[in-house]
């Protein structure tokens, strides 16, 4: 039977002694549409309208959840306008200043998700629109049908 070897008392003390290093957590990403409004919601659901979205609607979701402000739910009637919609409203919101944090849902085009941290823009198909039922799952939330772009809005 052989002895095993075992570390130093001193070494031990030493490695128990360590007191943690604090590091500050980073702040949380926020894009320019932090503190968004519901101005600036309707905004983007105009760029949405610009490509002829249907049945566009503004949802403020700030007293039901702490994940967003705004969500904007609008359909496209076939791949080819929701990949549209979907590139008009993220190029616009460039041009604007408002960074996308996240886009999914672009391969399939069935439900295009742009994330904007405040606000979340669902782009559905039809028949995905009706199956998931966003603004009945949110229902508390107050919404808004926006059928037309603002006066002075670009075309």
């Amino acid at each position: 039977m052989t002895k095993r070897k075992t570390a130093p008392k001193a070494k031990a003390k030493a490695a128990h002694a360590r007191k943690p290093v604090k590091t500050p957590l980073p702040a949380p990403r926020r894009s320019r549409a932090a503190g968004a409004t519901r101005a600036t919601a309707r905004k983007v659901a105009e760029f949405a309208l610009e490509k002829k979205a249907a049945e566009v609607t503004v949802m403020d979701v700030r007293k039901v959840t702490d994940v967003t402000r705004f969500f904007i739910v609008c359909s496209g009637q076939s791949s080819p306008q929701v990949k549209a919609i979907a590139d008009h409203v993220i190029d616009s919101c460039r041009e604007a200043g408002i960074e996308i944090y996240h886009v999914e849902g672009y391969e399939s085009l069935r439900w295009v998700l742009i994330d904007l941290v405040d606000i979340v823009v669902h782009i559905f198909q039809p028949d995905v629109r009706r199956y998931y039922q966003l603004e009945r799952l949110w229902g508390d939330a107050p919404a808004e049908q926006i059928d037309e772009p603002a006066a002075g809005a670009r075309s």
